[in-house]
This record gives structure tokens, sequence and C-alpha cells, in this order.
């Protein structure tokens, strides 16, 4: 590796041996005479044991088997799609002699973990010929000719190069999700595809209903590869759980002790909170259990976990005790294990049926965080991980009528469910201007699209024309909601851009106070140090202060119950905006703390952007939204909820939104 980055730094910009036409590069590797090339092509070196020991497992994918159809397709066509089940090798395989690539990938998680496996494939270091880009953080380099890329980094790309030049192949992966970002994008490529005959797309999915896919481009060609799974038998619940955490524990405590069978757990959550707990209850139950219980190794996973956290889920289970019981590995995870990673060794699934969703109310305009039930096409993509390795079992925690008759289809398309102010603005910024007109897969409801313009006009980003101003261009530019946007930017006038940055970065990043089961009063005690009497805005603030005032220290954040991870990434995300702030010299300043105006000036500032989600406090933690007359609810947990007006950003779990007194 040393080596390597002696050799990068004499390199030309584009790695030798890189094909520049999509087609004939594939097309020239399959012919080569032996795969397992002495030299490297993209280093000019000889290749790693590493490099060998993983083609050999490369091989064993079910992909190789497809790669000159794959091969004879895209020569032939401008786009296709491509069906393989999660662990296939479809996102990894495929990609490496296309030339220049973008691969999307719905979630953060998935683009970070894919770009390094890849990376190791190819025996070169992240960030040079391989990288990826997420929001907030780019891991990539002018050498880098495979990025892995959030769906809504390829569209901000976009916003500045229309016709995505720099690319001959993009991929949209995972994109039986149908996030909000990615379809978007198929409405543009489709018009790009259009304007750039050299441009090839490529939709790849791991559910079998891609039928609409096709449709939508044009009936292009589909692809399908089958995976190697095993049999799964599915078990379901006599009758409906009061508790699914609860039953989820009991059920990983009793597959532990009870199956005779070697394998690993994998238990679908709806969030950190969960998870973290989840794991603590397990770890604890099972050391109650005594030594004659195998080992168990509890991994979480979900998308805020830092990237070498990740990876533990690739660890291998615990060895088996001299009694013969069975260590096992368990790795509880958010729904991105359902296709965005494939973990090798799981046998048992546990799914309690449900999974987080952003639903936004265009009346209040406000998201809320729901727990809602799951398809029944996440549920056969559950149920599919336990088949990966040999026949496994999966343990639904719900009666097989609510599969049956509860139960969508499909997930409910994220753009019907969603916000579109930030889609809005962005399409306003690659000129798109006919949006009734735009050929979206899924129109959304005229009456989102039509408050996404409205709050657009209001915030000024467009004229009573509907064509983008100065501004909305200047707001495009920030990775952020309009509203958030409009805020950073107003904050100059206001000379609070500094503390108008940090709270911003703070709602960025998910939440930074951590409540543990057994120590919710002390907790919470400490979270009132850092209460501020003008609301949850500013007690923010005053976190991010005493952290930087502390030197960023673990163990403050341990002793004062806020989420390390979270902060840094908070101050990761400040850097950024920063940076954008400079890129078009909006200054960075603050009004002296001593100045009756400091707190004045924020709050001017907050209300800028969000002066559409003004209440008025109607008492018993009740408030009457002042512009649909809509009445809203608080829990008490908001550090005010006293004052006369107040300023709510969203609402999470359908009772508590963050408030700032007016």
């Amino acid at each position: 590796r040393d080596r390597d980055r002696d050799r990068d730094k004499d390199r030309d910009v584009k790695p030798s041996g890189v094909p520049t036409n999509p087609a004939a590069g594939i097309a020239g590797f399959l012919k080569q005479p032996g795969i397992q090339q002495q030299v490297n092509p993209f280093t000019n070196l000889p290749h790693t044991p590493r490099y060998y020991e993983i083609l050999n497992k490369r091989l064993q994918l079910p992909v190789w088997e497809y790669r000159e159809r794959f091969t004879e397709i895209l020569m032939r066509n401008q786009s296709f799609v491509l069906v393989g089940e999660t662990g296939s090798g479809k996102t990894t395989q495929f990609l490496k002699e296309l030339g220049s690539v973008a691969c999307t990938q719905p979630r953060r998680v998935a683009a970070m973990s894919v770009a390094q496996r890849v990376a190791d494939e190819m025996d070169v270091m992240l960030g040079q010929e391989v990288g990826y880009s997420i929001r907030f953080e780019d891991c990539s380099s002018a050498k880098t000719v495979l990025k892995y890329m959030t769906d809504g980094m390829l569209l901000r790309e976009a916003m500045n190069d229309p016709l995505l030049e720099r690319y001959g192949v993009i991929i949209l992966d995972e994109a039986h999700e149908r996030t909000l970002a990615t379809d978007i994008l198929m409405g543009v490529l489709k018009e790009v595809v259009r304007q750039r005959p050299d441009l090839k797309v490529i939709v790849m999915s791991a559910t079998l209903d891609a039928g609409k896919f096709q449709v939508y481009f044009d009936n292009c060609p589909l692809l399908t590869i089958p995976g190697r799974t095993h049999p799964v038998e599915i078990f379901y619940t006599p009758e409906p759980e009061r508790d699914y955490l609860e039953a989820a524990i009991r059920t990983v405590i009793q597959i532990h002790m009870c199956e005779e069978d070697e394998g690993d757990v994998l238990l679908f959550l709806t969030g950190q909170e969960e998870i973290d707990e989840a794991c603590k209850r397990i770890k604890r139950e099972v050391d109650d259990l005594g030594p004659e219980v195998g080992d168990i190794k509890i991994i979480p996973l979900y998308s805020t976990l830092p990237p070498q956290q990740q990876q533990r889920i690739f660890e291998p289970p615990p060895p088996n005790k001299p009694n013969g019981a069975i260590g096992r590995k368990v790795v509880v995870s958010t729904n991105i294990a359902e296709t965005s990673l494939t973990i090798d060794g799981v046998v048992f699934v546990i799914d309690p049926g449900f999974a987080k969703q952003k639903v936004y109310n265009p009346r209040i305009r406000v998201e809320s965080l729901l727990v809602t039930a799951i398809s029944k096409a996440s549920a056969q993509q559950r149920a599919g991980r336990a088949g990966r390795t040999r026949p496994g079992k999966c343990f639904r925690l719900y009666t097989e009528k609510a599969y049956k008759t509860e139960m969508q289809d499909n997930t409910y398309p994220e753009i019907l469910r969603s916000n579109l102010g930030s889609v809005v603005l962005q399409l306003k910024k690659l000129g798109i201007d006919d949006l009734v007109h735009f050929d979206f897969m899924d129109p959304p409801a005229p009456e989102t699209l039509m408050r996404a313009l409205e709050l657009l006009n209001y915030l000024a980003a467009l004229n009573d024309d509907g064509d983008l101003t100065e501004l909305g261009s200047m707001m495009a530019e920030f990775p952020l909601d309009p509203q958030l946007a409009k805020m950073v930017i107003a904050s100059c006038e206001f000379n609070c851009s500094n503390e108008v940055l940090s709270i911003t970065a703070m709602l960025s990043v998910p939440q930074c106070f951590v409540r543990p089961t057994e120590a919710k009063k002390v907790a919470d005690e400490a979270k009132m140090r850092f209460a501020h009497i003008d609301g949850d805005h500013l007690t923010l603030l005053n976190v991010y202060h005493a952290f930087k005032q502390n030197h960023e220290s673990t163990q403050w954040c341990y002793d004062n119950f806020v989420n390390y991870r979270s902060l840094m990434s908070a101050d990761n995300v400040r850097q950024q905006l920063s940076r954008i702030m400079d890129r078009f010299s909006l200054p960075r300043r603050s009004t002296e703390f001593s100045s009756r105006d400091y707190y004045i000036n924020i709050r001017r500032a907050l209300v800028t952007g969000f002066f559409m989600q003004v209440s008025v406090n109607l008492g018993l933690f009740c408030f009457l939204s002042f512009v649909r007359l809509d009445v809203l609810f608080s829990l008490p947990s908001c550090c005010q909820c006293h004052y006369f007006a107040f300023l709510y950003l969203f609402i999470c779990c359908c009772c508590c939104f963050v408030t700032f007194h007016i």
C-alpha cells in the first residue's frame, strides 16, 4: 500500500488501462485470455495476494455467468433494467471496466461500504480510482473513474452539469426503493439520454417487479440475474404482538438458546434508539443466562454509525464453547440491511414488520417521522436475507392474515409523501420550468406541488412568474431544505451567521441528546443544564458551544449525555456550509454576546426562513397554526411551552415538534 501511495504521486490524472468507451471497455476485458493479470491496469503495479483471495470469491457470484449477456445488451441499448437479488454481485462486478461511472445508492451507508469493497476488489486505494460522495463528505479525486454516491448527490451534480458529461455510464441502484431523489433522477436522465447518445443508463433493482421501469424507459430491455438463495422457512405469530420490541428481543434469546443449527441472526428495527436499546437488553439477558450459553456478538447497524463501526457486521461470530454451545453474531439493523448491504452467515431473520417513513402534511407544512408497516415486497426482501448461504428461517412478528390482507404490495413512493420544496428548487436550477408536464414516474399530488411553489415564492426563491430568482439560485447551492438555506443566507443581514450556521448544522444531524433507559432522570437533568429560555434552537446552540469550549472531549459528551458522533458530524456540516458561504462571499459574523440584540437577531433569522410555521399557544401544550388554523400538540419535553407564539420546524412521531419562542 505504501508503494501504491508513492506511485500515485507520479501517475497521470487518467489511469492507464481504463477504457473510455463503456461497451468496448468491458468487451475488451472479457476477451482477455486470463482474468488474473499479473499487473493491475489501474496502478501498473503487481496485484497483492489479497486481490487474488477476493477474486476467488468474486468468481463464485451469480453475475459472472451473465457478464457476456450484460455486455451484449449494453452495446446495443442506451438504457436497460437489470434485476438481481441482493448478494448477486450486480452492484460491484459489472462496473469496473465501464469507463467513467456514477452509481447511485439510496443510503449513505451503502455508498461508503460498497465503494470500500470495490476499491479492495480493484486493489486500489479508496478515494483514488474508486470513490464515494455523500452529503457533506466527498472521498474522490481527479483520478476517480468509479464513484458511488447517494442519489441526492448526483442530482446536485446535475445542477452544475445538466448533461452529466463527466460520466459515460450512470447506474441507478436499488431503484425499487423509489426514493425521492431517484424518481427525480429518472425523469432528468430520461431527457439527458435524448441529448447524449453516448450516455448509458442502467436501472438496477432487487425486486422482480421491474416492468414499470421498463415501460418508463421506453420499453427498454430487461436482464434478470437469479440469486443463489436457499429455502427459507417462514414463521408467523398466532396473535398480533402488543410490543414488537419486547417480542423481538425475546425471539433473539430463544434462537440463541434453542436453535441447534449454527448461524447468525439479523433483527430489523426502526431506528437508532430502538437498536441501541435492543443491543443493551440482549447483551444483559444473555449474560444473565450464565457461562453454559454460547457467546454472542451484538452489532448495531444504522446510517449514522462511523464507517469503521459499520464494517463490524462482516466480522466472524464468536467461536463455539468446548461444551458445544454455539457462538452467534446478532446484527440489529434498520432497513439498510434489506437490500443495500449483504451480510453472509445470516441464517435467522427476525422481522417485526415496521420501518420509519417520512410523511409530509402539505396543509401545515411539516414532515412527520412515522413508524409504519412495511410492504410485502420489503417483507420478502427481509426473509431472503436468511437464505444467502444455507437454508434459513424467518420469524415474522405479525400474523399471516396481516401479511396477506393488510400490507401493501410495494412501498409507497417517497415522492407521493414528501415535501417537494427542495425538489422544485433543484428542478428550477436545472432549467426545468414546466413542472406540470415533467415526466414523473408517479406524479405527486397537485396540492403538494402547489404548496412547494407557494412556499418558494414566499421565500423569494421564485418570483411571481415562477422563475428562479438570484436568491433562489443561491439557495439551491446549499444542501439544505429551502427554509434552512434562506435562514442561513438571511443571518448575514442580522449579524448572526456564525450562530445560525451552528444551529443549522445541529438540525442537520441526528438527535444529539442521549437518554438511556437506565438513566433517564439523570439524562433529563443534564439536558436541562443546556436548556435556553427562548427554546430548543438556542438549546442546541448552547450544546454546540459547550462542546467546542470543552475541546470536543469524548469524556465531556459521556458525562453530559450527548452523542459525540452527532456533534462531530455537526461540526463537519458547519465547515461545509461555511465553505459554501465563502464561495458566495457571504460574511460570517456575530453580534456581541453582551448586546441585548444577540438572541433577538438569531430569532429574526430563524423566522425569516420559517415564518410559515408560526403558531399561537392555547395552553395545555396546545397550539394554533397561524397559516392554516390547525391545532397542534407538543410534549412537555420541549424547552419552553409557555410563550404566546412559537415557531415549529418538524414533527417527530406525530406529537413533538421543535419549537422556538418568537
